[in-house]
């Protein structure tokens, strides 16, 4: 398949799709899993999280993480998911953190009743490498693309 339906597939994928699964990398070099909602425009993930969050700290100290997102498949043949590689970072200019707070507010609306929260900062993750699994085209097939 080519990249550029690959790209295609995987954004579509996710923006049909809430919860993703975040690894970091803890101080002590170990991974760590947070399970977080997200809004994507094209293949760019931003978060919305606290300041004071093991993810947060983490990121700021190695912006380097992996994320899926899937779903609870019955019959193993028909999964289809998104696995990612890429960067991370703890938006800090204006202009980004408005630009971050208008996609996920398109995608949750109901998050602006939320009470003003000023430890809140948005998570930008750019992929540096993708795979769209597809086991409809055969057991763990996969087609992968780097950015």
């Amino acid at each position: 398949m080519e990249d550029k339906e690959v790209k295609k597939l995987i954004a579509d994928y996710l923006t049909s799709h809430n919860i993703l699964t975040l690894a970091t990398v803890t101080p002590e070099n170990r991974p760590l899993a947070h399970t977080v909602e997200y809004a994507s425009e094209g293949m760019t993930v931003y978060v919305a999280t606290s300041n004071s969050r093991r993810k947060t700290k983490n990121i700021l100290k190695n912006p380097h993480i992996a994320y899926t997102v899937d779903e609870d498949y019955k019959d193993w043949l028909t999964i289809k998911g998104v696995q990612m590689v890429g960067i991370a970072t703890v938006l800090s200019q204006k202009e980004d953190i408005d630009h971050a707070a208008s996609v996920y507010l398109g995608k949750f609306p109901f998050v602006a009743q939320f009470p003003p929260n000023p430890d809140m900062v948005f998570i930008k993750i750019e992929p540096t490498e993708g795979s769209f699994l597809d086991y409809t085209k055969g057991f763990t097939h996969s087609d992968t693309v780097t950015f």
